[in-house]
């Protein structure tokens, strides 16, 4: 059996040679083919940014893509290889037999003051803000009011996604076999008057979160690297998608040993 593989870069001159590197190593195989359209394993040269333009670009084909990542600069959360094990990675794609690791993603749902809606899935994050303005939000969680939130905004997380701008407001690492979102305050309001809970919550996936917002004005909602800007959204709905992304597991890194290597080991 042939292997369909695809490729996406960065344009890094550093990805442009693992680039050139890895298609020679690649066509001297009989069993692996490089194509442009419906690959089964998608390889990305870069670091985490372009994995994400990958997994947004093949995310209407996830139950038949594997993502495989080789770093071109910073230990990345979904980059397993480095550029000089090429001979390695190549190697280990001849004979494979398709197995991979899942992990959970965020199903978001925009709804407009006339009714409309729009779907997006995450593999990172999703934020809502209103610019230099007070937010306010009413935050339900399953179809309950747990508080009215004032502040900055606030950011819902997938696991994968909790050490990236999750960690930077305070939330929690979550380890990505917990099929759990994660909800985040950014910089919220708390004194006599207003409360929230001003701590980050961990949400399981039989529940979800209704952000209701509470005023007319232009918000910004982020998705992964999506930004939307709108006056007309009423609420943005939250819950841990039927779909999953899988990574190829030749060599799958285990999952503190990227956290340690991120923010704990010095060179």
């Amino acid at each position: 059996m042939t292997l369909r593989i695809g490729i996406i870069h960065n344009q890094e001159e550093k990805s442009i040679l693992v680039l050139q590197r890895l298609r020679g190593l690649l066509a001297d195989k009989d069993d692996l083919e490089i194509v442009e359209r419906d690959p089964e394993l998608v390889i990305t040269i870069g670091g985490d940014g372009t994995l994400l333009s990958a997994f947004h670009r093949y995310n209407h084909r996830l139950n038949e893509v594997r993502f495989l990542g080789v770093h071109t600069g910073h230990l990345g959360f979904y980059t397993d290889w480095r550029d000089y094990e090429l001979p390695e990675l190549v190697d280990s794609l001849s004979g494979e037999q398709g197995k991979s690791v899942s992990y959970p993603l965020l199903d978001v749902v925009l709804t407009t003051r006339s009714g409309d809606q729009r779907h997006f899935l995450a593999l990172n994050e999703s934020t809502i803000r209103k610019g230099s303005r007070t937010m306010v939000a009413d935050v339900y969680i399953k179809e309950e009011l747990f508080e009215r939130f004032r502040g900055d905004g606030l950011a819902i997380s997938t696991p994968t996604g909790s050490t990236a701008y999750n960690k930077s407001v305070g939330g929690a690492v979550v380890h990505p076999s917990i099929n759990a979102m994660q909800l985040a305050e950014i910089a919220s309001l708390n004194n006599r008057v207003f409360r929230t809970l001003g701590s980050p919550s961990i949400i399981g996936s039989h529940e979800w979160i209704d952000v209701r917002l509470k005023s007319n004005e232009e918000h910004l909602i982020t998705i992964d690297q999506l930004d939307i800007i709108r006056k007309d959204i009423v609420s943005i709905k939250y819950r841990i998608a039927d779909e999953r992304i899988h990574f190829a597991s030749y060599r799958h890194m285990h999952f503190w040993h990227r956290v340690k290597d991120a923010f704990i080991r010095e060179d």
